[in-house]
């Protein structure tokens, strides 16, 4: 599966975006699917993640309550919502996308898109 990430961009501290991960190649229900980020310097963090079925999500405790990742198997596209941005979410933004849950292997990553929070 190939994965395309996009709606990135510039964001004042409070505000919100919403990235989009698209699938294509195959589908994406087919695989789970998880959200990464890394910042300048810093190493690459998973943000959370959600099952095929939607049944199972997780999040890191740093964008608990203010992201969530949701799924349109039908339009193929995995999402992040991001919700009261703060400077240190600052970062290249990635989807990914693996078979088993509980694996650290991911078979596809998007290319990644920048999302900079600041006024």
């Amino acid at each position: 599966v190939q994965l395309q990430a996009s709606g990135g961009g510039l964001v004042q501290p409070g505000g919100s975006l919403r990235l989009s991960c698209a699938a294509s190649g195959r589908t994406v229900r087919d695989y789970h699917m998880s959200w990464f980020r890394q910042a300048p310097g810093k190493e690459r963090e998973e943000l959370g993640r959600i099952s095929r079925s939607s049944a199972v999500t997780w999040y890191v405790d740093s964008v608990k309550g203010r992201f969530t990742i949701s799924r349109d198997n039908a339009k193929n596209t995995v999402y992040l919502q991001m919700n009261n941005l703060k400077p240190e979410d600052t970062a290249v933004y990635y989807c990914a996308a693996k078979t088993v849950l509980s694996s650290t292997q991911y078979q596809s990553w998007g290319q990644g898109t920048q999302v900079t929070v600041s006024s």
